[in-house]
């Protein structure tokens, strides 16, 4: 027997809908490229949305299960184009304007792209790939006529334009809530990019469960700024988590230095934010610059991307009264798979202990399954000691890589293996040790380069850390601690191992310092260790003092 319940099919545009009919004069503030602020409403953001729908289909003759990409930053634009789009069943390409030209052109020729629109910070970006997309039939430039560029791109159009040539009784059409309406393509550190394929079905699932206080936790009290952008995996379902609350938003555009970030949080009043490690401590950088700078209004923070050193979360707690909420997930996640916050049961632990605790990557979000195997796929048991492979399965969890390629993280009951390697604690709290291929295997024992790299860069001085394997003739691999100085710090081999002295066991003790300039990072804001390997891949343990 069925319920008798009505068929609400759970389609994207209902959360703008939503936003704009209940919390109408909540407002959506960007820091525009041109340079200007820029503030409108939900609904007045419904309005020109709906336009935009009208012009894209009736101008630009987009249809259902069309794939348009955008290249762009966080900002009003770019929210209007995602809920444009996917509104009339189109999907959304985001484009990562850092990854490499040939990576680009590889996956807008697999996504089929029809249509790109592009920030005009990247236009140039684009100019250099156009004899490389010739199945593009056309760039939208998102701006205004007084700011539209001269460019090559081929069949090029000014946004606001385009959106005025559209209709404004625009009628959203009805369809499955299992059809597609986002597409991302993974970082590819090793091989192509593969592309996940977001339904309107799991992103609202996503973003409803992380609404939930220990995630999100976002309410219509809130100024909710998405500092990570929403080419970078949905900027952690940030766009639809917010109206879905009917937070404010507020888009930082371009301007992701430290004391860009400051401004805006201050002037704009932010409450909650999310952003990758390395731009909090950008900003952590700017802060302890002059003590006179505070945060007033920022009550907490996600962090995710990569893992996150337990002493930037203490300097923002301790010193600011931020909550630092660490989290984890990945493109094939939605992307978020959890966050680390304390339980009650943990109040009366000591200050060391909670701290130990939050640095962890946490608990899932219903819906959300977890576990860790070994290599036979037999399940490990949650006791904070037994390291095994990290297994997902979810509402928002892809099942399938877009075109059937990379098949191979699927198991036949659902679980996909995220190539991670963890613990996973009593308190249901998993831990990332490591990805899988940056484990350092030395004596036949596993040491992990992110506890390394998070140690490390608690020593005074220490900007950023970075470890790698080192074939070793004896121990199969040692570690190679790699250092990022702060400006003027004075930091030296002996003092960063003495300071790792009594906090990490002695045969993990690196058998090395190099200092760099700069650490490499993927397009994602992860530490390439990719790109690392390769630049050290002539050095020896026994030549000591030559990197």
């Amino acid at each position: 027997m069925l319920g008798l319940m009505q068929d609400w099919p759970l389609l994207v545009h209902k959360v703008l809908d939503y936003a704009a009919e209940w919390h109408g004069e909540r407002e959506i503030v960007t820091r525009s490229v041109e340079g200007p602020m820029h503030r409108q409403t939900y609904a007045e953001t419904l309005r020109r949305t709906k336009k935009l729908a009208s012009a894209m289909r009736d101008t630009l003759g987009l249809k259902h299960g069309d794939i348009i990409a955008t290249m762009a930053w966080n900002t009003y634009r770019h929210l209007e184009i995602w809920y444009a789009a996917m509104g009339q069943g189109a999907i959304v390409h985001t484009l990562n304007p850092r990854l490499f030209a040939d990576q680009l052109a590889y996956i807008i020729n697999h996504a089929e792209d029809r249509w790109i629109f592009v920030d005009l910070t990247f236009v140039p970006v684009l100019e250099k790939l156009v004899d490389q997309i010739k199945g593009v039939k056309g760039f939208v430039v998102m701006t205004d006529r007084a700011h539209m560029p001269a460019t090559i791109l081929p069949h090029a159009m000014c946004y606001e334009e385009l959106l005025e040539s559209g209709a404004p009784d625009f009628t959203w059409p009805d369809f499955d809530e299992n059809t597609a309406c986002g597409l991302c393509y993974t970082s590819g550190t090793t091989g192509n990019p593969k592309g996940v394929l977001y339904s309107h079905r799991s992103n609202v699932l996503h973003a409803m469960s992380l609404l939930f206080g220990d995630y999100h936790g976002y309410t219509s009290e809130d100024r909710v700024l998405p500092v990570v952008p929403m080419f970078h995996a949905n900027a952690w379902a940030i766009a639809f988590c917010a109206p879905m609350a009917g937070a404010d938003l507020v888009m930082p555009g371009a301007k992701l230095d430290g004391a860009s970030i400051y401004e805006i949080l201050n002037s704009e009043r932010v409450t909650a934010s999310a952003a990758v490690p390395t731009i909090w401590a950008m900003l952590l950088q700017y802060l302890e610059a002059d003590d006179s700078r505070k945060v007033p209004h920022l009550n907490r923070v996600l962090i995710g991307g990569s893992a996150c050193p337990e002493s930037l979360m203490r300097r923002f707690g301790e010193k600011y009264d931020v909550e630092v909420r660490h989290g984890w997930g990945m493109t094939e996640l939605s992307p978020v798979g959890s966050v680390s916050r304390l339980k009650p049961a943990m109040m009366s632990l000591s200050d060391d202990q909670k701290w130990s605790l939050r640095a962890k990557q946490g608990r899932p979000q219903f819906t959300m399954e977890m576990k860790i195997t070994d290599d036979d796929g037999k399940s490990l048991p949650h006791d904070g000691a037994a390291v095994g492979r990290l297994k997902v399965k979810g509402i928002a969890v892809s099942k399938a890589y877009f075109k059937g390629e990379g098949g191979e993280g699927f198991d036949a009951e659902g679980w996909f293996d995220t190539g991670d390697v963890a613990t996973i604690d009593e308190w249901g709290f998993m831990q990332v040790t490591d990805r899988s291929k940056d484990l350092i295997k030395s004596g036949g024992e596993w040491i992990s380069s992110i506890a390394l790299e998070n140690i490390a860069v608690g020593c005074e001085g220490v900007a950023e850390a970075a470890a790698i394997g080192i074939h070793h003739p004896k121990w199969d691999e040692r570690p190679l601690l790699i250092i990022v100085k702060k400006p003027g710090a004075e930091v030296s081999k002996e003092k960063i191992l003495h300071y790792l002295q009594d906090k990490i066991a002695k045969w993990w003790m690196p058998d090395d310092v190099a200092f760099v300039d700069a650490i490499p990072h993927t397009a994602t804001g992860k530490i390439s260790k990719l790109q690392l390997r390769e630049a050290f891949k002539s050095f020896r343990f026994e030549e000591k003092g030559k990197v």
